[in-house]
């Protein structure tokens, strides 16, 4: 068996056929099947009509009760891999709504307890102030008035202390002026405000500092579960482990370099009254 997945939408309902196809080859039911993975058959079944992805894990538990031979069990996983990872374009979430989308980011924000943002480009919503914000919608469809009030609603999560926030910005994401000099001055002072807060933690990576990566993608890891990726043309959403784990470890290796507290505040402070 060759499989040569090629979408995301495509690979999750071949993941489902393919599961189903290989039950039914091994004379099994799935109460059967789900009684040798311990799950329940509503599971089992649905994993095999795509109403539910299966987890890597899911899928290796399956495999073994099967006993599908390893040649085929690396193709099946390499299925897997891709089914759990997910493509959101921007105009596909334009088409939908710019405050649809800022729902399912609110719903992620409520689930997860831990966040980890690495900011290469600019200064995400989050920790934007109103006028930033709103400068950065200018390429946005909607109505923007109602997208800032949905954004500036999200801040909010900020101040749960029941969750831990973690920004790596670099001086270029810090610095980018999308707004004239005295609001960029008052978007840095925001940073530094918000840095006080017992949950969040705002590093600085400066220009100069010997790193041996490169800031090559906006990425955020919601717990250790799930992680966005971010280009100019939409994000990948990874669920696989191994994915989330790696960011988890490229973030770790640009945090070892951050400045933070005092250190970070102090340059966040010069960068600011460069801006007056």
């Amino acid at each position: 068996m060759t499989l040569e997945p090629e979408q995301p939408g495509r690979s999750r309902t071949d993941l489902a056929e393919t599961l189903r196809d290989l039950r039914k080859r091994a004379g099994l039911t799935g109460d059967r099947l789900a009684r040798r993975c311990n799950m329940s058959q509503s599971q089992i079944s649905k994993f095999e009509t795509g109403k539910r992805t299966p987890s890597p894990v899911d899928v290796e538990r399956i495999l073994r009760a099967l006993e599908i031979p390893p040649r085929i069990a690396a193709d099946i996983m390499a299925l897997t891999r891709i089914a759990n990872t997910e493509w959101q374009g921007k105009r596909l979430s334009w088409r939908r709504g710019a405050e649809k989308r800022q729902a399912e980011l609110a719903a992620l924000e409520a689930e997860a307890a831990e966040f980890r943002y690495f900011l290469p480009s600019m200064i995400t919503g989050l920790l934007a102030t109103p006028d930033f914000i709103r400068a950065s919608l200018s390429h946005t469809p909607g109505d923007p008035l109602n997208i800032l009030a949905r954004k500036l609603e999200r801040q909010t999560v900020l101040y749960d202390e029941s969750k831990a926030f973690t920004f790596l910005l670099t001086e270029q994401a810090a610095r980018w002026a999308i707004v004239p000099a005295p609001a960029m001055a008052v978007q840095i002072d925001r940073l530094i405000s918000l840095s006080r807060l017992p949950n969040v933690r705002i590093g600085v990576l400066p220009i100069g500092a010997v790193i041996p990566r490169g800031p090559m993608n906006t990425f955020t890891v919601y717990g250790t579960r799930l992680a966005t990726v971010e280009n100019f043309t939409g994000r990948l959403v990874f669920r696989d482990p191994r994915d989330v784990g790696e960011l988890l470890a490229i973030f770790s290796l640009f945090e070892s370099h951050a400045c933070f507290d005092e250190e970070a505040r102090a340059l966040l402070r010069e960068w600011s009254e460069g801006c007056r």
